[in-house]
């Protein structure tokens, strides 16, 4: 029988290598070149479901897996933080949607303009990818088990790899648009503001996300222990 640690980074490793293989520049011309951009699209969908249901099946069955690194569940400022971050991650990840992103699938040339840089763009301009990546953190540090570290690993691994990634095949792709907006936005949340390349006005903050990732995270927070087990109200992850 395969060791429960390994199966959870055999499949965390294909969903990870798959994303990277089929995204990169040579086999994503080639595959579009054959069958067309949006049919690409459709094949990449298929895999990433290919590796990622298997992958939080092995983990469902094998939670707790492997040797515990640390337990931090009974730190109480640990755990705020961790919500907080469950904040900030459903806040970006909403505020994507709102905000047109040129960096997104499917961006267009024309939203690259660097003028038009507004709302969440000015924080991050890979909102996705970071509310991905503060979803895996936030749970690393409320896991410390191997398989659990793993698991959620695989989130900011793909997130930041999958940001610079993008970040290369949209310069290519739209070109000096693009590279001037690189310049004046960060991937890094809130480096483009703190290096003073953009300044965040009150019409800039993404009202509607943060009152819809306030309402999800306070549900999150009270049904947490009931669906996926934790400290009364959903203290930990």
């Amino acid at each position: 029988m395969i060791d429960p640690v390994v199966a959870i980074a055999f499949w965390a490793a294909l969903f990870f290598g798959s994303h990277l293989v089929i995204s990169s520049g040579a086999v994503r011309q080639r595959i579009v070149a054959a069958v067309g951009e949006q049919p690409y699209r459709g094949i990449y969908s298929i895999v990433a479901f290919a590796t990622f249901i298997p992958l939080v099946l092995s983990f469902a069955y094998h939670k707790h897996s492997g040797a515990m690194l640390w337990d931090l569940r009974g730190v109480a400022p640990v755990r705020w933080i961790v919500w907080l971050m469950m904040l900030a991650a459903l806040i970006l990840f909403i505020g994507g949607f709102v905000t047109p992103n040129p960096g997104s699938i499917g961006g267009e040339a024309s939203k690259a303009d660097p003028g038009g840089v507004r709302g969440t763009l000015k924080i991050t301009r890979h909102p996705g990818f970071v509310a991905f990546s503060l979803f895996g953190f936030a749970h690393m540090l409320m896991n410390g088990f191997l398989g659990d570290l793993i698991f959620f690993a695989s989130f900011p691994a793909l997130g930041i790899a999958g940001g610079f990634h993008q970040d290369r095949r949209k310069e290519q792709s739209l070109g000096t648009p693009y590279r001037n907006l690189v310049a004046l936005t960060s991937f890094m949340p809130f480096a483009a503001l703190l290096s003073g390349r953009q300044e965040l006005s009150a019409a800039d903050v993404p009202w509607i996300a943060v009152a819809i990732g306030v309402v999800v995270t306070a549900l999150i927070l009270w049904l947490h222990p009931m669906l996926f087990g934790g400290y009364p109200l959903g203290f930990a992850l």
